[in-house]
């Protein structure tokens, strides 16, 4: 996604509880859902590629991991 940045008026308080301040002092470069987001359809579809080339498990993949980590998960909370 592209680096998004807010025209907001000088006149306007700069106070954290507004989103779109918050979205710019934000430290994280992570998705806020609280934070609304308005983009074109490129920035939308780059955010979907992007997603695209991450890493890819089948259901059954998936399944096996989740079930091996919720067993090591349960076994050591008797401890």
């Amino acid at each position: 996604m592209s680096k998004k940045t807010y025209n907001i008026p000088e006149d306007v308080p700069q106070t954290i509880s507004e989103p779109a301040v918050a979205y710019q002092t934000s430290s994280s470069a992570h998705w806020n859902p609280n934070v609304p987001f308005h983009g074109t359809q490129e920035e939308w579809w780059e955010h979907f590629h992007q997603i695209e080339q991450g890493e890819f498990m089948t259901p059954n993949e998936y399944h096996k991991r989740f079930e091996a980590w919720r067993k090591d998960f349960l076994a050591n909370r008797m401890k």
